[in-house]
């Protein structure tokens, strides 16, 4: 199929998803920029020139219908994803044409395996929610990690980020997530997602050299604990957050990202470290790159560019590691993300 074919960005103006169309532009492709803000749309395509714009609100199916139509796929980088997943998965079915959205919030991403596995699977359309820098990578990496492994004891996720600069989007999809879990936090334990007012622990994580030894949040959690259990039996997964990091989102007067290179990223690096565990045996895998925002955009457009020539390995909704050849997709990262992985 011709990388011509239009892929229709919902939420192209935000932070996010114009990382996501550029790299659409780059990869060949035919980005549709919309959302729910004509007017910042209309700028969008001023700044663009070559992009077409389409307005709709999640809340207006016909307007959706109208942005999708002649479309090849959606990916879906509008948050909160509370609000906008739903709609817009239904209007990629109703299209029959693939979706993807790179939603970090926990309880989204459970809704969408809950509500759409069937609906998707009767269309035969895939549906690949949380193929983002949360959720999406460390799925991929966990999945390469385990190899010819169908089961695991544990499976922990350590983020060794030098800050996080939250986005206006990322500030409110954690503000609708605190909402709705009311305050409480979250863990993968025993098989299941189990909500607690348990105290904030600290703990130490050993990254690859040169970030070392660090101080991490012990049970940051983040998406990783919806995609890996959902194709991985696993009974523990745990996500861990370096203190600084953690710090930033939760300050109030962080200052939001900062370009420092032609490509718009900013100067935050990062390390993905995974740790695998069963029968006494452990399993590493590492990820590298600059900008975490910055680099869902590859994540995206690389599946994508998958499903489009049928790289896909079931159909629909599944999260990355499921859907795709891991460790394939995590070279095919390159040079965006810098992998290691282990000889399995």
């Amino acid at each position: 199929m011709s990388t011509a074919a239009a892929v229709v960005v919902y939420g192209a103006t935000g932070h996010t998803g114009r990382f996501v169309v550029a790299e659409l532009r780059r990869r060949g492709f035919t980005p549709v920029a919309s959302g729910r803000d004509a007017a910042r749309l209309a700028a969008a395509a001023a700044e663009w020139g070559d992009v077409e714009v389409r307005p709709a609100g999640a809340d207006d199916p016909a307007a959706l219908d109208r942005a999708l139509a002649g479309a090849v796929a959606v990916i879906n980088c509008a948050g909160p994803f509370a609000v906008t997943g739903g709609p817009v998965v239904e209007a990629a079915l109703r299209a029959g044409i693939p979706y993807v959205d790179v939603a970090a919030e926990i309880e989204a991403n459970v809704a969408m395996f809950a509500g759409y596995t069937e609906a998707a699977l009767e269309a035969g359309t895939p549906v690949v929610p949380a193929m983002a820098f949360y959720g999406g990578l460390g799925d991929l990496l966990v999945t390469a990690a385990m190899g010819e492994w169908t089961a695991a004891d544990s499976v922990d996720v350590a983020y060794g980020l030098s800050s996080w600069r939250p986005t206006a989007g990322t500030r409110e999809a954690g503000r609708v997530s605190h909402d709705r879990r009311a305050g409480k936090r979250v863990r993968f334990a025993d098989g299941e997602l189990r909500y607690h007012e348990d105290e904030v622990a600290r703990d130490e994580w050993v990254f690859p050299e040169p970030l070392g030894r660090q101080a991490v949040i012990a049970e940051f959690t983040m998406a990783d604990v919806v995609t890996v259990p959902s194709h991985v039996k696993v009974p523990e997964v745990r996500t861990h957050m370096s203190v600084e990091a953690a710090g930033d989102l939760a300050g109030t007067d962080t200052p939001a990202p900062e370009a420092v290179d032609a490509l718009g990223r900013s100067d935050q690096t990062f390390v993905v470290d995974v740790l695998v565990r069963a029968g006494g045996v452990e399993r590493r895998a590492t990820a590298r790159g600059q900008d975490i925002y910055a680099v869902t955009a590859p994540l995206a457009v690389e599946a994508v560019a998958r499903i489009l020539t049928g790289r896909t390995r079931t159909t629909g909704v599944a999260s990355a590691g499921a859907m795709f050849d891991a460790a394939d997709f995590l070279r095919a990262l390159a040079p965006h993300v810098t992998v290691g992985l282990p000889a399995v």
